[in-house]
């Protein structure tokens, strides 16, 4: 079973690369959130992205993508 080693080589590394990429968006989303003072405001559009990629994440549920989006 000479593919199903390869298959589980590719994906290991893919999730490798994934954690790696991961770890480094966790320590810039730290230092940046040290240097800034007070509330971030969003534009309505960022906050729709944030919310589509949290729905996505299964962070959200659809009622609340709803409301953050549309402002009700």
């Amino acid at each position: 079973m000479l593919w199903a080693r390869m298959v589980a080589y590719v994906t290991g590394t893919v999730n490798q690369e994934l954690l790696l990429r991961n770890e480094y968006l966790v320590a810039q989303n730290r230092i940046l959130r040290g240097q800034i003072k007070g509330r971030l405001l969003l534009s309505e559009g960022e906050k729709a992205t944030l919310a589509e990629i949290a729905q996505r994440l299964g962070r959200l549920p659809a009622r609340a993508m709803s409301r953050r989006t549309t402002g009700e």
